[in-house]
């Protein structure tokens, strides 16, 4: 009978094992911007250590109310301060969470569900993740956070946790063919702002060779680390970004597999863009036209032991060599000419980084509802930027904008006086092939020189594009036909509007012209249809594992996410309706492209061999002269020195690449006197006269 005794003892308190729920009380969910924390104290759990495979923690239930479901991120903390998402971003405008449970052997991700959600779903993180091997005793924390403050309030009416026999269990990345980021917060949650410090590291072996968790690290350090983006931190799948840190907290540059020395980088998830392909695709065609691009490596990304999935990382636009190389401006440089360059600006929301700047003094395009055209300052930062700064470019700015609103079209006197025209030429391409709906009025960027490096005012590089290529259910931004530059006749009363530049570039024949002759060049190259789904094709082999994972971790192929205008249900479908996209949208802008095609190879020569085109300094000059070339492509440059009797005394040719190029040529042995200088390069030849002291 002990025996029996024994044995009942010993299998009692199993039978309570699949029933240990404890619960908690709610409260107002603060709509101020700040999150919460809602605590269940578990305490005579038995067993207490909580793992995957005999005991551990098995369902949470949430009971709230709330008017605007997706502001709301819901995450479980664990007393060791492991934390997991329940949900996030979900449910649009619908209203409340009403008893809704998260089990990962319900059937259906919540991602996929609606409100109020009632029923049990499978969380949007990996729940099991908690049952590490902890002591599951002690306080256990709903972590709510309202990500749109000011506009909806919301109340946890209650909530539990149920632990048991049918632990929650997990998957975990092993290896990939791809590079893989790892980052420890330490149990910090990362938030919009401040920075949270975490460690960084990435698995990287060298191209084709696979990479494995338990591999040693390519790249281990500090880092600060944050949301970013505006309407992207709305989506569960998380935008961030990332600032290296040395021990001090101060940002430190340093290079990873293969990418230049920064200290500052970016995250991206691309999780409305089921492609995972478009921002890249926008960055590749860019650079192939010759302009800097942010240059990028696809990842797939582990947060404290989660998987997050593939993600894009990429540099941060910023001044610096390289990326966007242009003069370094200090609070001391307020005179001519320092105070010409460079900057940095942007057309854009004032939600996320940024904010202040200046109004334009012309109404964009469409302007029924008082809409207006707003810069904001990137570089110099707003809190760094000078008055006399302000004032210049926001002077330098109007005056390019008066002359184009006042169709001044002459080469030396109008428009191209303040702008480039090639960048401005590629940049309404590579926006009318994407049908970018963001395109010219938001992630806009423009940056200029100082005038000892040309001065003028570039448009660019290009960013955010996760929503162009077919991906916008609005303002016909999945049209095949129309132009996105008239987004403002398709959405008059959108508060983002369009310039009213490109109206009036598409008036000066020069322009169109180049228009023309621009894509006849490069749609036999790499605009060309066959390079084009080439490209996606080799990317989609390229990423056939990864995607499997992101779409294991975010279910959502075949699912409407905003602003989708289609919803295939696999992967390759979504490459294959992409690809028949670009063919149709291919076919009618090779139909409608204005201008007329005609000596296309002389295209750009008063822009490219203006007076600022050319800067010999100094002159007169001793022992050295320096040329600054800006000639919109990459050339080669014949650059000779003649006496006042026509002799040649100097001769010496230079690759130049796309961009601002110097060439320094050693006169030290010349005789003092008057000399001619000449520059040659396919498009013809410039000439000075110089003088050696």
């Amino acid at each position: 009978m002990l025996n029996k005794y024994v044995l009942l003892l010993s299998l009692f308190p199993a039978s309570l094992l699949s029933a240990q729920t404890f619960t908690g009380s709610g409260g107002l969910i603060p709509d101020n911007g700040n999150s919460i924390d809602f605590t269940i104290n578990v305490s005579g759990l038995s067993p207490a250590t909580i793992d995957t495979s005999t005991f551990g923690l098995e369902t949470v239930c949430i009971d709230l109310t709330h008017t605007y479901d997706s502001d709301l991120d819901i995450s479980l903390v664990a007393p060791d301060g492991t934390s997991v998402t329940l949900t996030s971003g979900n449910g649009g405008n619908g209203q409340n969470y009403t008893n809704t449970c998260f089990d990962v052997t319900a059937p259906t991700s919540i991602a996929l569900g609606s409100p109020p959600f009632t029923g049990t779903f499978k969380p949007q993180g990996l729940m099991g993740i908690v049952n590490n091997g902890q002591n599951g005793n002690g306080n256990w924390k709903l972590h709510i956070n309202d990500t749109y403050p000011f506009a909806d309030q919301g109340t946890l009416i209650s909530w539990s946790i149920t632990f048991g026999t049918n632990p929650a269990t997990y998957w975990s990345l092993q290896s990939s063919n791809l590079p893989i980021v790892i980052v420890n917060t330490g149990n910090e949650v990362i938030s919009d702002d401040p920075k949270v410090r975490v460690n960084f590291g990435i698995i990287y072996n060298g191209p084709g060779v696979r990479n494995y968790m338990t591999d040693p690290f390519h790249y281990s350090g500090l880092a600060g680390m944050e949301f970013r983006g505006s309407s992207s931190q709305m989506f569960p799948k998380k935008p961030y970004g990332v600032e290296l840190w040395a021990a001090d907290s101060s940002a430190l540059d340093t290079g990873f597999i293969g990418l230049p020395s920064e200290s500052d980088w970016i995250l991206n998830p691309n999780y409305s863009d089921k492609t995972l392909l478009h921002n890249v695709l926008s960055y590749d065609l860019s650079e192939k036209m010759g302009h800097y691009a942010t240059r990028w490596r696809m990842v797939e990304l582990v947060i404290n032991g989660q998987y997050e999935g593939v993600y894009i990382l990429s540099e941060k636009i910023k001044r610096d060599k390289n990326r966007v190389d242009i003069s370094k401006l200090t609070p001391v440089d307020n005179t001519a000419p320092d105070v010409t360059g460079g900057y940095i600006f942007k057309i854009d929301k004032t939600t996320g980084s940024g904010g202040n700047g200046w109004t334009s003094n012309y109404a964009p395009a469409v302007s029924g509802n008082g809409q207006t055209i707003y810069f904001q300052y990137e570089y110099p930062k707003e809190t760094e930027i000078t008055p006399q700064q302000q004032a210049y470019i926001a002077a330098f700015v109007d005056s390019f904008e008066t002359a184009l609103y006042n169709n001044n079209f002459d080469t030396a006197t109008g428009w191209r006086r303040y702008a480039k025209q090639t960048p401005l030429v590629d940049y309404f391409l590579l926006n009318e092939l994407s049908r970018n709906v963001d395109g010219y009025r938001l992630s806009t960027y423009l940056y200029k020189h100082k005038i000892t490096k040309g001065g003028k005012l570039h448009i660019g590089p290009v960013w955010d594009y996760d929503i162009a290529w077919h991906n916008a259910n609005y303002c016909n931004g999945q049209l095949t036909t129309g132009w996105a530059y008239q987004f403002g006749n398709d959405c008059p009363g959108d508060y983002w509007q369009i310039p009213m530049w490109w109206d009036h570039l598409l008036q000066d024949t020069n322009f169109t012209k180049a228009l023309r002759c621009r894509w006849e060049q490069l749609k036999v190259k790499f605009l060309s249809v066959n390079s084009l789904h080439g490209w996606l094709d080799s990317m989609a082999v390229y990423l056939n594992e990864g995607q499997q994972r992101n779409f294991t971790r975010w279910p959502i192929l075949g699912t409407w996410v905003w602003p989708n205008s289609s919803t295939p249900p696999t992967y390759q479908g979504e490459i294959d309706e992409l690809k028949q996209w670009i063919s149709a949208r291919w076919n009618w802008l090779d139909a409608n492209i204005p201008g007329v095609a005609s000596n296309c190879e002389f295209v750009g020569l008063e822009e490219n061999f203006s007076a600022d085109g050319l800067t010999v300094y100094p002159n007169p000059f001793e022992e050295q002269v320096s040329l600054l070339l800006d000639l919109g492509e990459a050339t080669k440059a014949d650059v000779r020195l003649l006496n006042v009797a026509g002799q040649e005394v100097l001769h010496q040719t230079q690759q130049l690449n796309y961009g601002p190029q110097r060439i320094d040529l050693s006169v030290r042995e010349l005789p003092a006197g008057l000399y001619v200088l000449q520059v040659r390069t396919k498009a013809g030849m410039l000439v000075r006269k110089v003088v050696k002291k």
